[in-house]
């Protein structure tokens, strides 16, 4: 028979919080496995110890915050909300179903005044990554480091022109030093003394957030963008490095930087890594060699001028260091530049009567030119790296590991946009987006061993 319920929710009952949690609810795994006790030493010299209103635990105020990045709520004002009425968020929380939510404001104020300008985040970033290696989830030997855009929190329409000084490279000192020693071997004469010059671009300067940067890159959207520099162990995928720039930052330059940081933190002792196309730079080639680090790094291929041979056609004999054409005539060393590059130099006698002069230069004296890198055999062994069956079995990794936490993170944890202005907030956000995934990973592992 049809019975319609028109009770009123008015009745008083006796509850108990812990029975109306589901026992594999998230949180509940969470809060067994992971250890948030450290967060009160770490915040201890950011409050006053004998005057001020008693503060809000700051244990329950960032376990508050992580309820947002578990659950990609992206507002602190709906978080609150959410909390407010989620019986789950309450029991994480410590507090009672009748006990009042922390309000919004007092999240937002500590991020925009007590927490600015510290390494707050990035601590409680470590310690969740020595906790995984205390559970032996991270190996430390095998990485994958990708970079992925987060659109940033500002009009692409809204912007004015500038023209900045271009970034100086960390190798530059030890480029220079290669080149003189290669020009003294060939028997050249050291490049004369040139006064430095800083190199300046134009670029566009966003009005709203000046520090994010015009992104244009093909098969990308166009705009203004961060840039979210993540690395993944191999073992668990747990997320061991994260690091933001501006957009139109090139992924290169903050790599070897950020591989040096992970080895001191955490000693790592890396064998392998695993990079896209973007990383397959000389100097990156060169750092994992010195490091003595098997690279697995994708090959962008780079379309000759139409009608002319590409540079692979021409073999190179290391042991005279020259080149060997396909018609087998030798190109010779002639110098090496200021960039780095050994230039060497066909005969225009025997160029000018070769059959495949049109299809090897259009020079108008004949003669073909090659450059070489001084540091380009690292690259070549990066090369055959990924030729191996190890390179190949590594390098398909990639989507296994760093693409699928870049797309766990945006699609479940907010990370597709901005919700800040400025790099230190939206680092704040890669922080805190990465700490919930590996909190998430942690205790969804340990409960299954258990």
């Amino acid at each position: 028979m049809l019975r319609s319920t028109n009770h009123t929710q008015s009745e008083m009952e006796f509850v108990c919080i812990e029975e109306l949690v589901p026992q594999d609810h998230l949180l509940r795994k969470i809060d067994q496995y992971i250890d948030f006790s450290f967060i009160t030493e770490k915040v201890r010299p950011l409050y006053c110890e004998n005057n001020g209103r008693p503060s809000i635990d700051p244990i329950v105020l960032f376990k508050m915050m992580f309820i947002g990045y578990l659950y990609g709520i992206r507002s602190e004002r709906q978080l609150e909300r959410e909390v407010r009425v989620n019986v789950a968020y309450r029991w994480f929380l410590g507090l009672h179903l009748t006990d009042p939510v922390p309000d919004h404001s007092t999240i937002s104020w500590n991020r925009r005044t007590r927490f600015k300008g510290t390494s707050i985040f990035q601590e409680i970033f470590d310690e969740i990554v020595l906790q995984a290696m205390n559970h032996r989830m991270v190996g430390g030997r095998v990485l994958m480091t990708d970079s992925t855009h987060l659109k940033a929190n500002a009009n692409k329409r809204k912007f004015k022109k500038e023209r900045v000084k271009g970034q100086t490279r960390a190798y530059l000192e030890e480029l220079n030093q290669a080149i003189e020693e290669d020009r003294k071997d060939h028997g050249k004469k050291p490049l004369k003394e040139k006064e430095e010059v800083k190199e300046t671009k134009e670029v566009k300067v966003s009005s709203t957030d000046p520090e994010s940067g015009y992104m244009y890159r093909e098969g990308k959207p166009e705009g203004f963008f961060y840039l979210d520099h993540r690395t993944t162990d191999i073992k668990y995928n747990i997320i061991t490095d994260v690091h933001v720039t501006a957009g139109n930052v090139h992924d290169s330059i903050p790599y070897l930087e950020r591989l040096d940081r992970q080895k001191q933190r955490f000693q790592f002792e890396v064998e392998a890594v695993a990079l896209d196309a973007g990383y397959l730079t000389n100097p990156i080639c060169k750092g994992l060699s010195d490091r003595n680090i098997f690279g697995v790094i994708g090959h962008r291929r780079y379309s000759p001028t139409k009608g002319l041979m590409p540079k692979w056609k021409f073999q190179y004999d290391e042991t005279n260091d020259t080149y060997l054409c396909p018609n087998r005539q030798t190109l010779a060393y002639s110098t090496t530049d200021r960039q780095g590059y050994r230039q060497y130099k066909s005969d225009p006698k025997n160029c000018s009567t070769c059959s495949l002069l049109t299809s090897c230069t259009r020079s108008r004296n004949h003669q073909k030119v090659l450059t070489r890198h001084v540091w380009e055999e690292h690259k070549e062994k990066v090369r055959t790296n990924r030729l191996s069956s190890e390179g190949k079995l590594l390098y398909k990794k990639r989507k296994e590991t760093i693409e699928r936490s870049f797309a766990d993170g945006k699609e479940l944890h907010g990370l597709r946009y901005c919700r800040l202005r400025g790099r230190e907030n939206v680092e704040e956000q890669a922080l805190m987006t990465a700490t919930a995934q590996n909190i998430k990973k942690i205790a969804n592992h340990l409960a299954r061993m258990n």
